[in-house]
Order: C-alpha cells, then sequence, then structure tokens
C-alpha cells in the first residue's frame, strides 16, 4: 500500500504541554507514521503557556499574517514552527494574541473554561486548513485529536470541500477522555453557520455540550478511533453506532499498536 500524507490536528502534544493521554498519543504517533514512510504535518494551538524560548519556536513569515473572520471579528493569524529532536518531527502552531496569549490551555486559574473556547477551536481549525492550503500540501489523510480539534471536520467536508487539496482527504477522529462538564458557547451553531456552513447536523450544537459535540463530528468523519479506555461510555457507544469504520481501544503497549493505526489509515 502507498504511504499516506497525514495531517495530524491535536489538542495538545508533549513536550509542549504536560504530558496527558491525548498528548502523549499525538507525539508518539507523529514519529511512529513518520518512520513508517508516511509522509506528516502536525499542528497543535500555541497556547500561551508553551515556552517559545525552551522548545525554540519560531515564526514562518511566510505563513502568517492572514486575517480569520470568527463572528465578525477579524483575528490575526501567526504560524510558528519548532522540532522535536530525538523524533526528528516538526510541530506547527497556530497563534494569535486575542485567543492564545494567555497562560493557560483551556481553564483559568480557577479550573473554570474560558467563555470563548468555542471561537478559539474554530479559529484553532481554520487556522489550519488555510495554512495547509498556503503549503500547498494535500492530505490523503486529517487525523484530529481531541474535542478542541473538532470543527476541523466540518470545514473539511462543508466549506473546504470542493477545493483540490482536500476534496479527496478522509478524516478519521480519535476520542478521549477529555469531557468537559456543562456546555460551550450556545452561539456556537451561528457562529459556524457563519462560515456558510448549511447544514441539519448544526441543530445538536443547540446545545453544545460534550456528547453533542462528539456526536456532531461523527457526521463529518469517515473512521472514529476509541484512543482511551477512559472515552464517555455513550460516546464510546455513539462511535460503535455511527456507521464509520472503528478502531477499537488497544493499549499503546501492544506489539503491533503503530501498525494498527497504519492499517486502519489504509483501510479508509
Amino acid at each position: 500500500m502507498a504511504a499516506n500524507k497525514i495531517l495530524y490536528v491535536c489538542q495538545e502534544i508533549t513536550p509542549y504541554l504536560p504530558e496527558t493521554e491525548c498528548a502523549a498519543m499525538c507525539r508518539r504517533l507523529s514519529q511512529a507514521m513518520q518512520e513508517r514512510g508516511n509522509e506528516i504535518r502536525t499542528f497543535m494551538p500555541r497556547y500561551g503557556c508553551v515556552n517559545e524560548r525552551r522548545h525554540q519556536l519560531h515564526e514562518v513569515i511566510r505563513l502568517s499574517g492572514m486575517n480569520l473572520i470568527i463572528d465578525d471579528n477579524d483575528h490575526q493569524l501567526i504560524i510558528k514552527v519548532a522540532s522535536i529532536p530525538s523524533a526528528r518531527v516538526q510541530i506547527y502552531f497556530i497563534d494569535n494574541d486575542d485567543y492564545f496569549a494567555r497562560k493557560a490551555v483551556l481553564r483559568d486559574e480557577k479550573g473554570d473554561f474560558f467563555p470563548d473556547n468555542d471561537e478559539r477551536a474554530i479559529f484553532f481549525a481554520r487556522g489550519v486548513l488555510e495554512t495547509v492550503k498556503k503549503l500547498r500540501w494535500t492530505p490523503t489523510v486529517v487525523h484530529c485529536h481531541g474535542w478542541f480539534s473538532a470543527i476541523t471536520p466540518i470545514y473539511l467536508k462543508k466549506v473546504f470541500a470542493d477545493d483540490p487539496i482536500f476534496r479527496n482527504v478522509k478524516v478519521v477522529v480519535s476520542l478521549y477522555g477529555d469531557g468537559f462538564p456543562g456546555e460551550l458557547d450556545c452561539g456556537l451553531r451561528a457562529k459556524i453557520a457563519n462560515e456558510g456552513v448549511k447544514d441539519k447536523n448544526l441543530q445538536l450544537l443547540d446545545t453544545p455540550s460534550y456528547e453533542n459535540f462528539c456526536r456532531f463530528v461523527m457526521q463529518y468523519a469517515d473512521g472514529v478511533i476509541l484512543a482511551s479506555q477512559d472515552v464517555d461510555p455513550k460516546v464510546a457507544e455513539l462511535a460503535r453506532t455511527s456507521g464509520r469504520r472503528l478502531l477499537e481501544y488497544v493499549s499503546p503497549e501492544a506489539a503491533d499498536f503503530f501498525d494498527r493505526y497504519n492499517r486502519f489509515y489504509d483501510e479508509l
């Protein structure tokens, strides 16, 4: 089977953030797929708590400078890049002063979710796809990790569907135990609709809970992976009954762990 060109859209990656199940998976998977002959590009947000000096991030001027309109407001897209030397993997960072300057990831010092996390996720998704277009790089698979990356699939299937870069791409969504309490901003549906998205599935976002958000993103996936033993049971059952190609949870310690992922991409 020919090698794939895989775009990883990651909520978090170690060593740039503390190690979580998702952050470790994104780090290891990017390296493993590259070592298996696949061509990869990996993106994450440049949260304000990422130490730019320690990790030697630098701005890519030729990719930066575009303005993205989110909810009728302009926000400048800044692209930075760094490398994980031990893995020989390059990471692209989506940055913006309005959304990512704060010294935190998704929660404030009290542990509460930022009220604009929905807009931050929209900006991240748009920023990744606009940057890939500028790179003139055509992925065969886009693999999204963590709920913060979950806006990406609807843009691929609805907003960028006719773009030659993304026309034939397959979308994979990995689910983790990263659920959030309560709901995202109630205006999320309107903000996505304002991007030119007309789709009946948007009604799921009338109540933008974690479960509904997962239900929504699976509508635009070609494959779903249960990447954690801690996936919410209701969400796991939704994945199993979604009609999408499914990869059940596999222990990262399994000898053929990464080969299973590689085969999953090929089977799509």
